[in-house]
């Protein structure tokens, strides 16, 4: 192998080494998220459709 070979190499495994290690600390950060149990028994939408007084009309075009 020559020298350029084994800088292609090494700067290889250097990317792949800081792309793993973004991935755990990214893993790990999902891991201690909030609201990962669901144990409060609540969903993120609180109300999920408005009122029917407040419920958008769609029309047609009449030209």
């Amino acid at each position: 192998m020559s020298s350029e070979e084994e800088n292609a190499l090494s700067a290889a495994e250097e990317t792949k080494r800081k792309f793993r290690e973004a991935l755990e600390r990214k893993q790990n950060a999902a891991s201690r998220g909030k609201g990962e149990s669901h144990l409060d028994g609540k969903g993120a939408a609180n109300r999920s459709q408005g009122s029917a007084a407040h419920q958008r009309e769609f029309r047609r075009k009449s030209g």
